[in-house]
């Protein structure tokens, strides 16, 4: 027998290496997705490749007994089983039932009004890539015992790794288990995983059926694409088999679904709802068994199923094939991959058809495997009731298109399950933050579209979320900037309460596990006496800062051809960002476009600016852009991030690079950067970043507060001002230190992360995210955390005035020290609260 993966091995060069089970589990195709060229394709899954609904459930139960048998029956008893959109919802329920009396919960893109998100995630490779979670019951993911992920491959582990960082900042457990049909990892993602299970201090275990790697030659990506764009040249984009005369009808099925069981795990599926499930089954294949039967000629079936809605049509197959029918199963999905017929590939057809679910990113194409040219004399397409619209029954709908191919279609409608507590809302309007939209009905045969059917446009797979977020705020409407200096990638969140003294917030985030990025410091109001020195060391530092300004801004635009576009780290990137742009005006006659977006510590940067930066700017062009580096926690949190997301550069240009972090950067000295000294009253009146679940929205940017009633003590345009004028002076020199700077070695050495883990080990603190090393940093101390002493360098001089002045209100020691590689290192209270916040965001226990 050939192997399905034959077609795609011979053209790419691609090499499925592993456990002799492999080939029997994976075929290969061609993704039409510009994040990965291959497909991996389960001939167990009951996804692409109809299968045997016995087959495709039999593999979930397995799993999940193995897990039972891991966990020992006490902690299994304790257990949540979490699967994953789309393609695993099946797959984990299976994995549920497997393990016996558990709830499961399956991750979703579709959004549900009045049920609030308990958490969410980025699939980095998907064409759909951001998963809601979405439980009735918020108390389902806030146990203490085990949490079980399904998915159906583990390939980077990056999933898996969002999923569990999020979940485990709201309510740490002990212990995570990962299951997987196959885990394909390479070693690299092997160590990762172990590392990370390290850093949260949990256990992470993985079962999974077989393992193996998928060895990928060179430009695998490339040659994927041109092979795709040859083949349709040739073949065209879809294979169909010639259509035959069919009854242009269909059948609806009497589904007597029991009142108010849920259609799946969208909102948590209970031990209860399971036995009520078991109980139904027979009656249910009976509605259907009728269905068939009243149609002569059915002899081979399939059980289609819809997207996410995958657990209840393999349920109505499994008790069909117990039945006596004879029965495959799949379901419809949204992944754009190729068809070749040919023995040697695993997708052999695909149907195509516009979506009809009033989907949260708009209308586009969906499709259906295999199905044309299966041999099959019926289907059985279940959808729930949120999709059987008249898009489905439209000409060209799903409907219509097994019809082409296929003598008798029974159409059965589960209806949608809604949370009691989910309220009726507005419809939708994209773009708008915060609003959802109503997408679920209970009643089986209502329709939730008009009459209208929309023309769906050729594209080649459903649009992107970044065509229904807004455009970028700008002064003066946010921000005291003028419009042309700034576009933040934020949200307004000024008339949201979110300060509080920095006792409070730190006996929040000690009490509750909270994030420090969801609330804000109280905006620190400086005195007389410290506005006297902000504006000395304006003076002082302008020049200095002119030429690190130049000399960064030069180095970007001799490496990166193009036009560049400056993305700043909010906040503290964005002066030194409008200062790179104004330089390149002046010196150049250059409009670079300049934004400023959010990144997180522990939960990386915002998803959705990243995206509608790559729908409006070629990645590449990108660059990212901070005031500073400490230890570099931001540069590795970028870094890693941005791993998730093709095309754009890790590498952060900064103004000084202390910790020699960087490869881009003005200086590497640690100078008194003045824009440091102060909140937002020195950027635009800005606040900080903000991300809470309740504020931020799976579609929506992170947030901010313009706090336009500071405008009084604003001194944004005046920190600008006076280092912009120093521009023509400090050019000459700033033309002699790139020239020598392109030619140096400035790979980052890191030296400073070493003193700091050094400092950490002398002074008994024992952790590093207790140390914030060089004058930015040590200024955030004082000015938001709760100090325990400062290391001043010996001899460090004006650039310290406003650090020991700080310090003398506040009560903290200054401790003169030899050898710092910065100007001066801040010390968090190791004893105050074990409330100081790490480099993960959250709660750090003092040892």
């Amino acid at each position: 027998m050939v192997w399905t993966g034959t077609w795609v091995a011979e053209r790419l060069g691609v090499e499925l290496i592993g456990d002799e089970e492999l080939p029997a589990l994976l075929g290969l195709a061609l993704r039409r997705n510009p994040k990965r060229a291959h497909l991996l394709v389960s001939g167990v899954l009951g996804k692409h490749v109809p299968q045997h609904p016995s087959v495709v459930y039999g593999a979930g139960l397995d799993l999940g007994r193995r897990v039972r048998a891991l966990l020992g029956d006490e902690e299994a008893a304790r257990a949540v089983v979490l699967g994953y959109a789309e393609t695993a919802t099946a797959l984990g329920h299976a994995v549920a039932d497997g393990l016996a009396l558990v709830p499961y919960l399956h991750s979703t893109r579709r959004p549900v009004p009045g049920v609030a998100p308990a958490g969410g995630f980025e699939e980095s490779h998907s064409h759909a890539t951001s998963h809601l979670l979405l439980p009735e019951d918020p108390k389902l993911l806030a146990g203490d015992g085990p949490l079980v992920l399904v998915d159906d491959e583990f390939s980077t582990g990056n999933t898996v790794l969002n999923t569990i960082r999020d979940l485990h900042e709201r309510h740490p457990r002990e212990r995570y288990v990962v299951v997987a049909l196959v885990d394909m990892r390479a070693a690299a993602d092997r160590d990762r995983l172990d590392a990370f299970a390290e850093e949260i201090g949990a256990r992470v275990d993985l079962v999974a059926r077989a393992a193996g790697t998928v060895r990928l030659p060179e430009g695998v990506l490339e040659k994927g694409r041109a092979l795709v764009a040859e083949h349709e040249a040739r073949h065209g984009a879809i294979r169909e088999p010639e259509t035959v005369p069919l009854a242009s009808a269909f059948v609806r099925a009497a589904l007597d679904w029991p009142r108010d069981l849920p259609d799946g795990g969208r909102h948590g599926f209970t031990p209860e709802h399971r036995e009520r499930l078991e109980a139904a089954l027979p009656s249910l294949a009976a509605g259907v068994g009728e269905a068939l039967r009243s149609r002569p000629g059915t002899g081979r079936v399939l059980v289609l199923g819809f997207e996410e809605l995958m657990y209840a049509p393999l349920r109505l197959g499994t008790a069909l094939e117990e039945a006596g029918h004879d029965v495959r199963y799949s379901t419809t999905t949204r992944s754009p991959v190729l068809a070749v017929d040919d023995p040697g590939y695993a997708i052999r057809t695909r149907l195509v058809f516009p979506a009809h679910d009033d989907p949260a990113d708009g209308p586009g194409e969906r499709y259906a495997y295999n199905v044309a040219g299966g041999g099959f004399d019926a289907v059985v397409l279940v959808v729930d009731s949120a999709a059987d619209t008249p898009a489905l029954h439209a000409p060209g709908g799903l409907l219509a298109r097994l019809g082409e191919h296929v003598p008798h279609v029974v159409l059965a409608v589960v209806p949608s399950y809604v949370p009691s507590r989910a309220p009726e809302a507005a419809p939708y309007t994209p773009g708008t933050a915060g609003t959802t939209r109503t997408v679920e009905n209970s009643g089986a045969d209502e329709a939730t579209a008009d009459d209208t059917v929309t023309e769906v446009p050729d594209a080649t797979e459903a649009p992107e979320r970044s065509s229904m977020l807004p455009e970028p705020l700008r002064g003066p409407a946010f921000s005291s900037y003028a419009p042309e200096e700034v576009g933040w990638l934020l949200q307004d969140l000024s008339d949201v309460e979110l300060e509080a003294p920095t006792e409070e917030r730190e006996e929040a985030i000690q009490s509750g596990g909270a994030h420090y990025a969801e609330s804000l410091p109280v905006e620190y109001q400086p005195g007389e006496r410290y506005q006297e020195l902000f504006h000395a060391a304006l003076e002082a530092s302008a020049a200095r800062i002119a030429r690190a300004v130049g000399t960064v801004t030069e180095t970007v635009l001799a490496e990166r051809p193009g036009t560049p576009v400056l993305v700043s780290l909010a906040r503290a990137g964005t002066p030194v960002g409008v200062l790179m742009r104004r330089w390149a005006r002046a010196r150049h006659g250059l409009d670079l476009p300049h934004y400023a977006v959010s990144i997180v510590r522990g939960r990386g940067i915002d998803a959705n600016a990243l995206r509608w930066l790559a729908a409006h700017h070629d990645p590449a062009d990108v660059v990212f852009v901070d005031g500073w580096t400490g230890k570099g926690a931001i540069t590795r949190e970028l870094a890693e991030a941005l791993k998730d997301f093709d095309g754009f550069d890790p590498d952060i240009a900064v103004l000084a690079d202390p910790g020699s972090c960087v490869r881009t950067y003005g200086t590497r000295e640690d100078f008194l950067i003045p824009s440091a000294c102060l909140n937002s009253t020195v950027s635009g009146l800005i606040s900080r970043t903000v991300l809470r679940s309740d504020l931020v929205g799976p579609d929506d940017f992170h947030g901010a507060k313009f706090y336009r009633e500071l405008a009084g003590s604003d001194v944004s345009g005046a920190f600008l001002d006076a280092v912009a004028a120093r521009f023509e002076e400090v050019a000459a020199t700033v033309d002699t230190d790139v020239k020598e700077l392109l030619t140096a070695d400035r790979a980052p050495t890191w030296e400073g992360w070493a003193a700091v883990e050094r400092i950490s080990e002398e002074y008994g603190i024992h952790d590093v995210n207790l140390v914030k090393p060089g004058v930015g940093e040590t200024t955030r101390v004082l000015l938001r955390r709760v100090p325990w002493k400062i290391l001043a360098k010996r001899g460090a001089g004006a650039d310290l005035a406003h650090v020991r002045l700080l310090a003398e209100q506040r009560g903290v020691p200054v401790e003169e020290v030899d050898g710092l590689p910065y100007s001066c290192v801040g010390l968090i209270h190791p004893e105050y609260t074990r409330g100081a916040t790490g480099a993960d965001g959250k709660a750090v226990v003092s040892r």
